[in-house]
């Protein structure tokens, strides 16, 4: 029987199911982090947003207080770059990515000249279990130790190579601006498993993600996953776009009807929802992406008007006040306008609590 061919919008709303963006649902913020398989979190405020527009009465001292009680932990996971993940999955899936891991740091290396690796992991092994330290004090401490390689090559193997995570303050975002990190076993009490669990995260990445194709899959992970694909093809469905490229999915899962209403939603800065396909058309149309994927690498933050990405939005401040402005890349309906101005009064508060005026505003 020839897959079922899935239409844009169709897709567009399984994944905004999946994401939590169809409606904001009443799950436990542990559960949420879970079911999204983690946060993109360079900004530390990015997940709090991400949360706050997917979770019902979603507070900061919510997603805070697992932080400080370690169960929610901020560490280099997916692609290389900085996540909040549970602390469950990040001691189950963290052997999982070390070859991803191994691979960026080789990369780095390769360009920056040689040096001894595990004399440089051993040094800072031993430095970071005496105290949590900054990227600055590993710098200095490795110059020392060999003063004729890059200090940048070496600080990237040491990150990508030791699991380390991002020790949280009590106060702002629960980071403070010149972060420390520390030995994640320490910090966690619990030894990482050894175990690779390669094909469970595939599937987990298609509960949160799916449908979706394997390249789709591999900008996800930063992984080669062709042959995992092969090797769960009898366990999993399967369908087509409409340009018949194959997609896999988990077996049972029904999809919402591609008329199922999507409400408007803010999206913070680097959301997983943009940066987890190869074909991003799902949610951002072509002619977009110049306004939502930007220099430096740098992922806009952005609007979702009936599910597809039609402005970006930022917050700025003057002295006591906050003003959230809406950037929209095209016209929008009257009603659009109305809702969107409603959701920013909400979430300028949320994101600047110690303001003491503000205001929303367009910029066209």
């Amino acid at each position: 029987m020839a897959d079922r061919i899935l239409k844009l919008r169709e897709l567009n709303r399984a994944t905004l199911a999946r994401q939590m963006l169809l409606a904001r649902e009443t799950i436990s913020v542990s559960a949420a982090v879970e079911r999204l398989v983690g946060l993109q979190a360079q900004l530390a405020s990015a997940p709090y947003v991400g949360l706050w527009t997917r979770l019902q009465n979603f507070k900061r001292e919510d997603l805070a207080s697992l932080i400080d009680a370690r169960k929610v932990v901020k560490a280099t996971f997916n692609r290389a770059t900085l996540h909040l993940v549970t602390a469950e999955d990040y001691l189950r899936f963290r052997t999982t990515l070390q070859p991803l891991l191994a691979g960026a740091a080789s990369s780095i290396a390769k360009d920056r000249g040689e040096f001894d690796l595990d004399k440089v992991l051993n040094a800072a092994r031993a430095y970071l279990a005496e105290k949590p330290r900054t990227f600055a004090d590993l710098s200095d401490m490795l110059a020392e130790l060999l003063p004729d390689v890059d200090v940048g090559a070496m600080r990237y193997s040491v990150r990508t190579h030791i699991p380390l995570v991002q020790v949280p303050i009590a106060t702002g975002w629960s980071y403070p601006s010149k972060p420390e990190f520390t030995l994640a076993e320490s910090w966690l009490g619990r030894k990482i498993s050894p175990k690779e669990f390669l094909p469970e995260f595939v599937k987990r990445y298609l509960a949160a993600f799916g449908p979706a194709s394997v390249t789709d899959a591999q900008t996800w992970l930063g992984l080669k996953l062709k042959d995992t694909f092969e090797a769960l093809r009898p366990e999993l469905q399967t369908y087509r776009d409409e340009n018949r490229r194959e997609l896999f999915d988990l077996p049972g899962i029904e999809l919402p009807a591609e008329d199922v209403p999507a409400p408007l939603r803010f999206l913070p800065e680097f959301d997983n929802l943009l940066l987890s396909h190869s074909n991003r058309t799902r949610v951002v149309a072509e002619e977009n992406r110049p306004q939502v994927y930007l220099p430096a690498l740098r992922v806009a933050a952005t609007i979702l008007v009936d599910g597809f990405v039609r402005g970006a939005w930022k917050v700025e401040k003057a002295k006591s006040a906050a003003t959230l402005v809406i950037t929209p890349f095209e016209k929008l309906a009257k009603k659009d306008r109305s809702a969107l101005m409603e959701e920013a009064a909400l979430l300028v508060r949320f994101v600047e609590p110690a303001a003491k005026s503000y205001d929303v505003r367009f910029d066209e």
